[in-house]
């Protein structure tokens, strides 16, 4: 399966397994088992959204807004639980206002879920990190 390194975001094929001890990246020898979420911006959001056979989850967001802030840290706690399952991502709505345009992002957060390149699920409004898990699940 494809992943995308989450250091130097080039694009890794690795084999399909159940859990992972270790998988390092091909071009930087960073783990691709390191799950903090990656900064997309207009210029790598395709190549990452594209390139990943693991469901991409993206967290539209802007640093005035108050319940980003509160989702923030149970966002990256939930991608701690999905090492090569899923990737996380964020997007700065404020820096990178024309993906906000370019998905019709009304309000934030917004997430949206993405699989094979393609929009399979968006929600509106901050999670906890239970809600996220199941959410992820539901597309593994």
């Amino acid at each position: 399966m494809r992943v995308v390194c989450p250091h130097c975001l080039s694009v890794n094929n690795i084999p399909q397994k159940e859990s992972y001890k270790k998988a390092n990246c091909g071009k930087c020898k960073n783990s691709l088992l390191d799950t903090h979420p990656i900064e997309l911006t207009n210029s790598n959001f395709d190549e990452v959204v594209v390139n990943s056979d693991i469901p991409v989850i993206v967290d539209f967001w802007a640093p005035w807004c108050g319940p980003c802030k509160m989702m923030a840290p149970n966002f990256t706690k939930a991608a701690t639980n999905f090492p090569l399952k899923a990737l996380f991502v964020k997007v700065n709505t404020e820096n990178e206002q024309h993906l906000g345009a370019r998905f019709g992002i009304r309000s934030i957060p917004t997430l949206i879920l993405f699989k094979d390149g393609k929009e399979l699920h968006r929600q509106s409004g901050a999670l906890s990190e239970e809600q996220l898990n199941l959410l992820v699940k539901q597309f593994l």
